[in-house]
């Protein structure tokens, strides 16, 4: 788990998936003011590319721009909905993780191409990492 999380630093998945946030303090609520949080998003807009588009507009956001999912409890994915098989990515559309990364396109796709020319040890340490999440 320790070197899939340097693998995801070193192709630079931490880009988009930020991995610690600091809350604001404007927050009516004391208990969640200024905390450090490890969501794995920087919950922004990003172009992923043709092959993620759904030609859906809605605001500033093209049909393809998704905003960046959280990562935090990506690893119960396969366990939620009573074993039915869930989805990753954006949408959902994904089966696999590693389905996941290599549908990433438009500003991912150098770090989907990082991820695609990682050997063996060092994809299953970084799908190790994501699991644990």
């Amino acid at each position: 788990i320790a070197q899939g999380e340097q693998v995801f630093k070193e192709i630079r998945c931490n880009a988009c998936h930020l991995d610690e946030v600091q809350t604001s303090n404007r927050s009516k609520l004391a208990e969640v003011r200024d905390q450090t949080i490890r969501p794995y998003t920087d919950m922004l807009l990003h172009d992923m590319g043709e092959g993620l588009a759904d030609n859906f507009v809605e605001g500033l956001a093209n049909g393809q721009m998704w905003r960046t999912p959280a990562l935090w409890g990506i690893g119960y994915t396969q366990y939620v909905a009573a074993g039915t098989p869930t989805g990753y990515l954006h949408d959902g559309r994904a089966r696999t993780l590693t389905e996941a990364i290599v549908w990433h396109g438009g500003e991912a796709e150098v770090i989907k191409n990082r991820f695609i020319n990682l050997n063996s040890d060092d994809r299953q340490a970084l799908l190790a990492f994501l699991g644990s999440l």
